[in-house]
């Protein structure tokens, strides 16, 4: 999540630093500022909602994430190293959380039968029941936690995340 979210501002970073500036000469550092509040905004709600989880569930927000891209890939389980990009941890570190999810009977591994090599991480049945368990409470919670930005943020207003989504170049209309 770190990672998409630095590889994300690096992408804007550089899309404005090719942009004329604007008439005040600073169109960079409002779209830092702006950055940086999105960010504290997006770090207040993961841990608010990783709190959360951990006191009722017994799962860090990493965790929870790592189940949830288990419970929908195929067949429930994806390689070590492709379950690392997609919570935008490092293989070791997938390793270690993996090992904390087994310990709780929500995960496990398997070797690839095809080569031998690879390591499948598989959620379990366990791990199905949290997800469904979780599902409508963590969007609830989510929603809340969204909701309440003014009183979490006040700086941040819809102008600035619009600004900053404004710039990100490719994205596909909703």
């Amino acid at each position: 999540m770190i990672l998409r979210s630095f590889e994300v501002f690096v992408s804007i970073s550089c899309m404005y630093m090719n942009r004329p500036l604007g008439e005040d000469g600073d169109s960079f550092d409002h779209l830092v500022d702006d950055w940086f509040q999105v960010a504290a905004f997006v770090a207040a709600v993961d841990a608010n909602l990783g709190k959360w989880l951990n006191g009722r569930y017994g799962v860090g927000l990493t965790e929870y994430n790592a189940l949830r891209h288990l419970s929908a890939a195929p067949d429930k389980e994806l390689r070590i190293n492709e379950l690392a990009n997609r919570i935008g941890l490092n293989q070791s570190s997938v390793t270690r959380l993996l090992g904390r999810l087994e310990a709780r009977n929500l995960t496990r591994r398997e070797t690839c039968f095809e080569d031998g090599r690879g390591v499948y991480a598989v959620i379990t049945e366990g791990g199905e029941a949290l997800i469904v368990d979780a599902r409508d409470p963590y969007r609830a919670h989510l929603e809340h936690a969204l909701s309440s930005v003014e009183a979490t943020s006040p700086a941040l207003g819809a102008h600035v995340v619009g600004r900053v989504l404004a710039s990100i170049g490719g994205l596909p209309a909703s």
